[in-house]
């Protein structure tokens, strides 16, 4: 059994012992699957309609707390239901657990099954309508950057998240030996997710101890959402199974380089390249030309739906790969925006701001709006930087820390516009949230550099 499964193949499964547990999963605000195993008996009987779940799934924060302040659900209002409704098109095989299968759900409003406005498949579902009318099709693809570590997350969190060893000893980007050294992890998370319909290119070494790197082939926005989404929960559970721990956290230790989430985007229209002109200065027609001034005009606006943590924000620096200008470059990797295969049909543009942290949905959403806008202005596009865009002294820096870019996506015209106000204010306070959490939090620096000294 391989890739996407039909409901009546689910059945049959189900009828002939094959599958007991289907995964009825949404995705939250932060990007991670959330939902119910069902007895997969009654999932075909009845549950394969609707369930349901608490609407604080989308008004928590990563350790599953209640804030005040958000609009959509609240103590006050009772914290109520929302509608998990199964999008069959997405039923598939999970090779790597015993039995299961898994589906993903949209989120509904309880009374009105109208769409829930900032859930995250909702949000990137109504860019993806809006880009449709204007006669195009994005296709995307998402690299995901990981550490793996020596240990378990149950030793290393016991064990206060100190002294964490990762699993190779020295930087092993592209490098066969130390690679091979991990295959009993990285071989099963190629083949499994495989097995369960997401098209994997390969995974490498990237540009650190312990880190790897992850590509999936590119695909129609929604596919690319999900299958980033259900590879990234696969795996950590896959490392799980193996012993060890895979951490999506951007800045793990400041001696190291971080973990990236870099996504190429192109559009297309009527299946061919909307991006490429073969008679145009890089291959690049007007309708890429536009999209990319919208896509880096705006990229400090929506800089939040690529950086959502106070951490992410440890990952911009010089030097290491992760840029620090909102400028964009020809096959340039110290740029935010790179040019990749220009005079070719394959030209696209490839983010670089993206942490491996990022809610995959909200940051395709993101960077689907900013395009759109300036098709719909026809923005003209800045000429390319070259050369060392971290000294380019005249361009946009991207927002240095979550407090600077929570600003921006507050008074963000542009994404109020796209997204509506509540939208928007739904992440704000999520942005907020996360800021007023750490500030309350005495760190080990803190103590360690003033407990004496001060």
């Amino acid at each position: 059994m391989a890739g996407h499964m039909t409901f009546d193949a689910l059945k049959d499964a189900v009828s002939a012992g094959e599958i007991d547990t289907v995964l009825a999963c949404l995705v939250d605000m932060q990007g991670r699957l959330m939902g119910k195993r069902f007895h997969a008996v009654n999932f075909v009987e009845t549950s394969f309609e609707e369930t349901h779940c608490c609407n604080y799934l989308l008004a928590t924060d990563l350790e599953m707390a209640t804030p005040p302040g958000y609009k959509s659900s609240s103590w006050e209002a009772g914290y109520g239901d929302y509608i998990m409704a199964p999008d069959l098109t997405t039923l598939r095989p999970v090779p790597w657990l015993e039995g299961t299968a898994m589906v993903l759900c949209d989120v509904l409003d309880h009374h009105t099954h109208a769409p829930v406005p900032h859930s995250p498949r909702a949000m990137l579902k109504a860019q993806i309508a809006r880009l449709e009318a204007l006669g195009f099709d994005a296709m995307m693809a998402t690299e995901l950057e990981f550490f793996l570590f020596e240990k378990s997350f149950d030793d290393i969190r016991k064990e206060g998240f100190r002294d964490l060893a990762p699993i190779s000893g020295y930087n092993e980007d592209y490098h066969i030996l130390q690679t091979t050294k991990e295959e009993s992890v990285m071989r099963p998370i190629r083949n499994h997710l495989f097995n369960a319909g997401i098209p994997v290119e390969n995974t490498k070494g990237e540009a650190e101890t312990g880190q790897e790197e992850l590509n999936i082939r590119y695909a129609a926005a929604l596919d690319c959402a999900d299958h980033h989404t259900i590879a990234k929960n696969a795996v950590k559970e896959i490392a799980w199974q193996q012993g060890h721990a895979a951490s999506f956290l951007p800045k793990w230790h400041h001696d190291k380089i971080g973990s990236s989430s870099h996504v190429h985007q192109s559009l297309w229209c009527d299946g061919e390249p909307a991006f490429y002109d073969p008679n145009a200065s890089l291959g690049m027609s007007d309708v890429m030309r536009y999209y990319m001034a919208g896509l880096i005009a705006y990229a400090p606006d929506y800089t939040v739906f690529l950086a959502p943590y106070i951490n992410s924000y440890k990952r911009f620096a010089k030097g290491t790969f992760a840029p620090t200008k909102t400028v964009w470059s020809v096959d340039n990797r110290t740029a935010g925006f790179r040019l990749c295969a220009e005079g070719t049909k394959g030209v696209r543009v490839e983010c670089r701001i993206g942490g491996s942290d990022l809610n995959p949905y909200l940051a395709l959403a993101a960077m689907l709006a900013a395009g759109i806008k300036g098709i719909e202005d026809k923005m003209p596009l800045a000429p390319a930087t070259s050369g060392d865009a971290y000294d380019d002294g005249g361009a946009v820096e991207i927002p240095r820390s979550l407090r600077a870019a929570t600003q921006t996506l507050r008074n963000s015209a542009f994404l109020r516009d796209a997204f509506g106000d509540d939208v928007v204010d739904h992440y704000v306070r999520a942005a907020e949230w996360e800021q007023e959490e750490f500030d309350r939090v005495v760190t080990d620096w803190e103590v360690a550099r003033g407990f004496e000294r001060a």
